[in-house]
């Protein structure tokens, strides 16, 4: 297994546990996950963060309980492992924005048993790094199709069907809250 973390920081030497930004309302006995953690996400699970930080983006793919239907209806026969949905109006910063993939020892991780998420709850040294200067091809070389979209509000109903559906920075996105 590898672990990876994505930044737009190519000179991070550590990472320090940290509690999360904008905390998340978890289940219970889970808020610890808003405190002071050092996350990663392994080589399957990466591609939903090969975006710029802040760009809204849902990802979606099947899971070994989708069903057929499910699956016809919305992959039409495509053999993409991942499809990701941005809105027209992150293109451009998706193009030239440049991404450092840190890849992370596995020791002291926890795997949280939720889309390849792992945490660690001290302070981490990356044991490498690779600078992403072209997420487009990124995300074309992991086998995820790109889909842009005026508005991703259309999606809201991916989350009732039997695919695994990813929505990050879902508060930046057109009208979501709204």
């Amino acid at each position: 297994m590898r672990l990876f973390h994505f930044s737009d920081d190519p000179k991070i030497e550590r990472f320090v546990a940290r509690p999360v930004t904008v905390p998340s309302t978890r289940p219970e006995g889970k808020d610890w996950l808003n405190g002071p953690l050092v996350w990663a996400v392994d080589a399957w699970h990466a591609p939903p963060y090969l975006f710029p930080r802040e760009c809204p983006r849902v990802l979606v793919w099947p899971k070994s309980d989708s069903t057929q239907a499910d699956i016809a209806r919305y992959w039409h026969g495509r053999s993409c492992r991942m499809i990701a949905h941005i809105e027209w109006a992150w293109l451009e910063r998706l193009r030239s924005t440049r991404l450092y993939r840190y890849e992370l020892p596995v020791n002291g991780f926890e795997d949280l048993g939720d889309v390849g998420m792992h945490v660690h709850r001290g302070t981490v040294e990356p044991i490498g790094m690779v600078t992403l200067n072209d997420l487009p091809s990124e995300l074309r070389a992991a086998d995820v199709e790109l889909r842009m979209m005026e508005s991703l509000l259309a999606l809201k109903g991916l989350w009732n069907t039997s695919l695994h559906v990813s929505g990050i920075r879902l508060r930046n996105a057109q009208g979501w809250d709204a």
